[in-house]
């Protein structure tokens, strides 16, 4: 991140002086404009690929659990968690059953019941009439 902003203000400032005030060495801003990308993140970039693929050859369904089956039969091997890190960064989720989901209660219209024990609900001064009648039974 750092780097990348020193890079896109090489033109109005110098690099020293923007690598000192960002607490970075210059020699490193230079390494990274040879390789911006590390090991890990082309790894990870070409594992993301392998898991997208199995992920669409699954018809959008599978989880990581089941990618990361998928891939061990490939003959990748990394761990569950890593496949499910790079699952999430990629926007990738298992499609869940079609059962209802929790807090979901459908979309069937409230019914309002009848008034049967005939309470006054309507007041014409606040604080006024107790609407409740409670009977305390020991």
């Amino acid at each position: 991140m750092r780097y990348a902003f020193v890079s896109e203000h090489r033109p109005l400032f110098s690099v020293r002086a923007m690598c000192r005030c960002l607490c970075i060495h210059p020699s490193g801003f230079y390494a990274w404009l040879k390789n911006p990308l590390s090991k890990r993140a082309k790894e990870d970039a070409r594992q993301t690929e392998l898991i997208r693929k199995a992920w669409k050859d699954s018809g959008k369904v599978y989880g990581y659990r089941k990618l990361h089956d998928d891939l061990l039969d490939q003959g990748e091997t990394y761990c569950p968690n890593r496949v499910a890190r790079l699952s999430r960064l990629a926007g990738i989720k298992a499609q869940i059953g079609y059962k209802c989901r929790l807090g979901s209660y459908g979309v069937k219209p409230s019914l309002v019941v009848d008034n049967t024990l005939d309470r006054q609900f309507d007041v014409q001064v606040p604080d006024r009439a107790w609407l409740t009648d409670i009977t305390y039974i020991r």
